[in-house]
């Protein structure tokens, strides 16, 4: 029975030391029956046939494999996202910049906007959506921009496989009135110690360099000749770089810059604008 399955699936999990068990047993659920909360609980007796499929989920996930790999995608903001090996997670944290980067953009027609290392496209598509924004999404790995260009697809978000450090170039000054970034952020030194299940995500996505904050330095100063005279710059932030990142910015010569808590407590983002 369905309902046995789900049991199965959850004892499974907490015997494995995997957190919020419960919640990861209706998920593999839910995606193998289509059925939501509620609909699994009102056929919790009715026969489950791909047993196998979920005695398959459940030894991935015991391996430490993302629950969100083997989903298969997941939802930003409302946006369902297919991810995958090689594409960093969409994360809620990621809703902080973007609540700066839309109160930037609600008096603005049309904004023309830039989503660097955008990975999934979970910034540039929620950009298009609540900020009816034209967005260039820029991504460099050739696993992400696969799945970018899948997440993209029914959108009028343009995708440009290219290295965000040098393809400002391409682009004429003053074109842009919003430049965001989630970029590589952790300190290399620091990534072998982060959680067995972030280990399975790219590298590539995750290394800021030695101090966490080089692509910090490098979009701050190849990107802010980009932006239009009252234009904003915008990052997701790690944990302790609010500052360090805010002396960058000013000294680049943006204004008003201001920084944004996540439900922590933890400074996540930053914007500024340019005179």
């Amino acid at each position: 029975m369905l309902r046995d399955s789900y049991l199965g699936c959850r004892d499974a999990l907490e015997k494995g030391g995997i957190e919020n068990a419960a919640f990861e047993a209706q998920c593999m659920l839910e995606h193998l029956t289509g059925l939501n909360r509620a609909s699994l609980l009102a056929h919790g007796s009715d026969a489950f046939d791909r047993q196998d499929e979920l005695d398959e989920m459940i030894q991935r996930r015991l391996k430490n494999e993302p629950l969100q790999y083997i989903l298969g995608s997941w939802s930003f903001m409302g946006i369902e996202l297919k991810v995958g090996d090689g594409v960093l997670i969409p994360r809620d944290d990621t809703e902080v910049v973007l609540n700066l980067c839309l109160d930037h953009l609600k008096n603005i027609k049309s904004a023309k906007c830039a989503d660097l290392c955008s990975g999934s496209g979970a910034i540039a598509l929620a950009l298009e959506r609540y900020g009816k924004a034209e967005v260039t999404a820029v991504e460099l790995s050739g696993k992400a921009f696969y799945f970018l260009e899948k997440n993209i697809n029914a959108s009028g978000v343009t995708a440009l496989r290219d290295d965000v450090l040098t393809c400002h170039k391409q682009f004429e000054d003053g074109y842009f009135d919003l430049i965001v970034s989630n970029p590589p952020y952790i300190p290399s030194g620091e990534i072998s110690s982060l959680q067995a299940e972030v280990q399975f995500e790219p590298r590539m996505a995750l290394d800021g360099g030695s101090d966490g904050c080089d692509f910090y330095r490098a979009i701050i100063s190849g990107w802010k000749s980009k932006l239009k005279a009252g234009g904003a710059m915008a990052f997701e932030l790690g944990e302790g770089q609010a500052d360090i990142v805010r002396e960058m910015m000013k000294g680049a010569g943006f204004v008003n810059i201001r920084t944004e808590t996540d439900f922590g407590g933890t400074h996540r983002a930053i914007i500024g604008t340019m005179l």
